[in-house]
């Protein structure tokens, strides 16, 4: 009879208010609220890094709600401006929109700001196609997010420990380790115009790592060159670029003489006079080095010249390069 007695007084009994609350009720109280809301109260995460793409994907995804309708509920978060703020479902709720939708099903979760950036790249850093620059950028963002949320915690932690365990942290759910994490955020420090090119595979990944540490003036100068010769840095001619900036003895000159070599990759080779010569793609050995301004830049000795640049400067203070072979 103990026994029994004991045994019942163990058990939970639910109390009055459990035993009529809704089942809303219990979702508000965890946090988490399913409902419909209008396509039309939905809003994209301010920042998000990743792009929607109208591709085959799309349209397949577009073809099965038609079909079948939203199948995952969207992760939303209430906005204080009225309306709700996605977190994972962009690409469900674009191809909602496509699908002639009014209305879709989500999940409403009570989270600061912090957690919100840290579950959106989370809910979409394993997606099939993701662009370097797309990772680059939500990295940053999950790392500033997590160490924020580490300040909180800890005001007296050791803050190089802390960012070392936050880009492992940041790495984890990709499955990249914490040194990757910092390489794929080194990438967000490169000019809009690289940026791109690393996204197209113009540039790689490597040396556009190497490349980010230079300034940006010195970024636009070196941009314009590999425009103008349709070539690409080596790692090696990437780090040595890297070095000359580091030690302030990156000027146009350098510039020639670190791109002058043979192991710079040439994408679309120039017409050259000299077939011979051709083979040195993208650079000549004998070459005038001439600034627009009418300066002559080549030595009297006769020694090896480099390509000439023109003096002309673009919006962004670079200079254009201009080749003048010597026939």
């Amino acid at each position: 009879m103990a026994a029994k007695n004991k045994f019942l007084n163990a058990m939970k009994m639910p109390s009055i208010d459990d035993m009529f609350s809704s089942e809303a009720d219990r979702q508000r109280e965890s946090g988490d609220l399913v409902t419909e809301v209008p396509l039309s109260e939905l809003h994209p995460f301010v920042g998000h890094p990743f792009e929607v793409r109208d591709d085959e994907d799309m349209q397949k995804l577009v073809d099965s709600i038609r079909e079948n309708g939203v199948l995952t509920n969207l992760t939303v978060r209430r906005r204080t401006e009225g309306g709700y703020e996605i977190i994972s479902g962009h690409r469900r709720f674009h191809a909602a929109q496509r699908a002639g939708l009014t209305a879709v099903k989500v999940q409403v979760r009570d989270i600061d700001d912090d957690q919100a950036i840290i579950d959106m790249v989370d809910s979409n850093i394993q997606r099939e196609h993701i662009s370097p620059m797309e990772k680059a950028r939500a990295y940053a963002m999950k790392m500033e997010a997590i160490s924020h949320q580490g300040e909180r915690r800890d005001a007296t932690s050791n803050q190089v420990g802390w960012k070392s365990e936050s880009a492992f942290v940041v790495g984890q759910q990709a499955g990249d380790s914490g040194t990757q994490v910092r390489r794929f955020i080194r990438l967000n420090s490169l000019v809009p115009d690289l940026q791109k090119k690393v996204d197209d595979g113009s540039l790689k990944f490597n040396p556009a790592v190497e490349l980010s540490y230079l300034s940006p003036t010195e970024q636009n100068d070196f941009l314009d060159y590999i425009e103008s010769q349709s070539c690409s840095p080596s790692l090696s001619q990437a780090q040595k670029l890297k070095a000359a900036s580091k030690d302030g003895a990156l000027d146009h000159g350098k510039l020639l003489e670190i791109m002058d070599t043979k192991k710079a990759q040439c994408t679309a080779p120039r017409p050259f006079a000299d077939h011979q010569r051709q083979q040195n793609c993208p650079l000549l050995s004998h070459r005038l080095h001439t600034r627009t301004d009418g300066r002559n830049h080549h030595a009297a000795s006769g020694t090896k010249l480099p390509p000439s640049y023109a003096g002309k400067t673009t919006q962004s203070g670079a200079l254009k390069w201009q080749s003048t072979d010597i026939t």
